[in-house]
């Protein structure tokens, strides 16, 4: 920054929720947004060096690194179909030609044989249990890209997430006042409402509508320092509202505030009057759903942020979460998941929730990634396996739950299928087992199985907190 000062949104790039002030001398990231004021920049490296190309090219790496599940059915197949067509010849063949059996009667058994191993159960099923399980995540908001991810779902281990958008709501309010030298605290947030009353930046915003009553007509002279505060005449007092910068230019002795959260000292007619401590908020249901996760066993919860430690710690503390990583660029937090991935059980899957442009290669890197589709960026919705379109981090653990459910799902149908089919193969081969127990063993067992794999599709309220509770 060359001239001006500002308050720049940083959000997109590394999930700071907090404006951040910045002055001549200090560095800002290209695709970062100017909130207020007017600066004069100079650009010191070209696109491909910038921060916005190193998230693309992030991006690229990371969905060229990432692995697909195969369809168990693909390889189960593989061996199945020869072996079985292979059992089938042998009976038409070798006891006619090697033992004198009679041709009609082998051929018989060898056509049943051929009717049992018929592997439609099996090729019918398993893809419509995956199928039905898509579309019943699709009734709970959570568009799944395909059956190979849902299957992945059921061997998560490790949930990361993303902060601010995911965790949190991404919009401010009035956490905390403190009211000093003879104020009171409804006075405090009455005078800085009205002085903010006219600024679009997001912490005025979250002032007056944490005051939540009329403001209008008391507030004259408003004037908007950029990246420090206001300054207002309300009903005849002079009131500035605004950061420490701003009280110590103004003279005004202030008791500073040690907070995690964004402080505004309020000071009226040259007197400290209070503070006002402004936090993101966090989703009603965050703390619930890091809960449900470990109740359908995950065995770890971390979060990512590129916020500072401090307001990182408490949304951890307050959801629940096992550890925290703060201050993370998008490089950083690709770096610390290829660590994540590294610690995590062979054959187990880590999951990570995201919403912005700078989850975008982390989401893709990640074995399932998930993205908060109502607020998602593009990119993260792009790069995403899965999609959170109502943006409740609860669809995460009923995800992981569906996932669990339709695997279940999957594994009945094939031990089923192949239970009956050895069976009725076993009576084929000694000659007990006429062509429609055969035709029972192919068709009837595929109706069976097809029915069940329709349960995947069921995903009542009422089933989950039954099988969350049950856990």
């Amino acid at each position: 920054v060359l001239e001006g000062n500002a308050e720049v949104d940083t959000a997109a790039l590394t999930g700071e929720s907090i404006p951040v002030s910045v002055a001549p001398g200090m560095e800002v990231l290209a695709g970062s947004v100017a909130i207020d004021g007017a600066l004069t920049i100079r650009v010191d490296k070209p696109y491909g060096d910038s921060a916005v190309a190193r998230v693309l090219a992030a991006l690229e790496h990371a969905q060229d690194s990432k692995s697909h599940t195969e369809k168990f059915i693909t390889r189960f197949a593989r061996i199945y179909t020869p072996i079985v067509c292979g059992i089938a010849l042998a009976l038409v063949l070798i006891p006619p030609l090697f033992f004198g059996g009679d041709w009609h009667e082998w051929i018989y058994r060898g056509l049943s044989a051929l009717v049992v191993s018929c592997p439609c159960a099996l090729v019918i099923s398993v893809p419509l249990s995956f199928f039905g399980g898509i579309g019943g995540a699709g009734k709970m908001g959570i568009l799944v890209k395909g059956g190979n991810y849902l299957e992945a779902l059921a061997k998560t281990e490790t949930v990361v997430f993303d902060k601010t958008g995911t965790l949190t709501e991404g919009r401010f309010e009035v956490a905390e006042l403190n009211a000093e030298n003879g104020f009171d605290k409804e006075s405090v947030l009455f005078y800085a409402a009205c002085a903010e009353s006219l600024s679009t930046h997001p912490i005025a915003l979250s002032i007056v509508n944490g005051y939540g009553r009329e403001t209008d007509g008391h507030a004259q002279n408003i004037s908007e320092t950029a990246g420090k505060g206001v300054s207002a005449t309300v009903d005849g007092h002079a009131v500035l509202a605004g950061n420490a910068l701003l009280m110590r230019e103004s003279c005004i002795e202030f008791k500073e505030t040690v907070t995690s959260g964004t402080t505004v000292y309020v000071a009226v007619d040259g007197k400290f009057a209070g503070s006002i401590v402004i936090k993101d908020k966090i989703k009603r249901d965050s703390a619930q759903a890091i809960a449900r996760l470990k109740n359908t066993g995950v065995k770890n919860t971390v979060m990512l942020s590129g916020d500072n430690e401090a307001i990182a710690r408490e949304v951890a503390e307050k959801t629940g979460l096992d550890a925290v990583y703060a201050r993370l660029l998008p490089a950083d937090k690709v770096e610390r998941l290829e660590e994540l991935l590294r610690k995590k059980t062979s054959g187990k899957t880590l999951v990570y929730v995201g919403d912005g442009l700078n989850d975008a290669p982390v989401l893709a890197r990640a074995d399932v990634g998930i993205a908060m589709g109502g607020v998602g960026s593009d990119s993260a919705i792009e790069a995403a396996d899965v999609v959170i379109m109502t943006d409740e981090p609860m669809r995460v653990a009923d995800a992981v739950w569906l996932s669990k459910k339709v695997r279940r799902i999957v594994y009945e149908n094939i031990w089923f299928a192949i239970a009956v089919k050895v069976a009725v193969l076993l009576l084929s081969a000694l000659g007990l087992a006429t062509m429609w127990w055969a035709v029972f063993a192919d068709v009837g067992v595929a109706f069976i199985a097809i029915l069940n794999a329709l349960r995947a599709l069921s995903t009542e309220k009422r089933e989950r907190k039954k099988a969350f509770k049950r856990k």
